[in-house]
């Protein structure tokens, strides 16, 4: 018995020093490199209160109900059928897309350093501002299961290279916020990176790149998650495959949008 509680106290011990290291640890990260806003380059937050309140956040009322562009809400400039076609659609694949905030220097900010300089923190504050955007009959309706959360995957070169999936990390901080499950639907696609390509480049780049995964489940209604939405060419090329899969409602949700 005494040797019992002896293993326990030096159990415990170690575990206080642990922590009692990490703290000291993290404590000296943030005196020699201190936290800094993304966007102001103050020291404090990733993202501080004073550059959180100035994003040039989307007017839900203006912009279109249907692909979220911010001021398509009377007659849409970018799901209409001369836009639709260039992208080799006469329909969108989804039911409603919305998106947070307009794509302009802050939020590139904000994604740069959340995708290409690993500031992963940034996915807790894109989740806050991402998730009260989605209405409650995106997730459940009566007498049926909720929602899923899944995310557009990222490819295995950009994995390899940023060390995380962006996507991945930003649905399962939005899903926890909005109380339903995150699951991965879909199979990495093997593309060229987005970032470089036109309107009608990214159309053909991601034509059939993407498909579920084998093991993957239907669930009746998905909310897709992605950082950006540049045309629509990804999230729309998701959503169709999500559609084979079986997945009856394909809502879809981003941090920011190109306008």
């Amino acid at each position: 018995m005494l040797g019992h509680m002896n293993r326990v106290q030096t159990t415990a011990r170690a575990s206080l020093a642990a922590t009692a290291g990490l703290l000291l640890a993290r404590a000296a990260c943030e005196t020699l490199w201190p936290t800094r806003c993304a966007v102001c380059d103050e020291p404090g937050s990733v993202l501080c209160e004073r550059c959180r309140r100035s994003l040039p956040f989307i007017d839900y009322w203006r912009a279109c109900p249907r692909c979220g562009a911010p001021f398509g809400s009377t007659l849409c400039t970018e799901c209409n059928p001369v836009m639709l076609g260039s992208l080799g659609r006469s329909s969108l694949p989804y039911g409603a897309c919305r998106s947070a905030i307009e794509y302009g220097s802050d939020a590139a900010r904000i994604v740069a350093a959340y995708k290409d300089r690993g500031e992963r923190r940034l996915a807790e504050s894109m989740a806050s501002i991402m998730a009260p955007l989605v209405p409650p009959e995106w997730l459940r309706r009566a007498g049926g299961d909720p929602a899923v959360a899944t995310f557009v995957p990222a490819t295995r070169s950009a994995l390899g290279r940023r060390g995380f999936d962006h996507a991945e990390l930003l649905a399962t901080a939005t899903a926890e916020r909005l109380g339903i499950g995150v699951e991965p639907l879909l199979a990495r696609p093997k593309s060229l990176d987005q970032r470089a390509l036109g309107r009608k480049g990214r159309a053909r780049n991601m034509i059939g790149r993407f498909s579920p995964l084998a093991s993957a489940r239907s669930p009746s209604r998905v909310l897709l998650l992605d950082d950006v939405c540049t045309t629509g060419a990804t999230l729309a090329d998701a959503a169709d495959a999500l559609g084979a899969l079986g997945c009856n409602e394909v809502s879809c949700l981003t941090f920011a949008r190109v306008w």
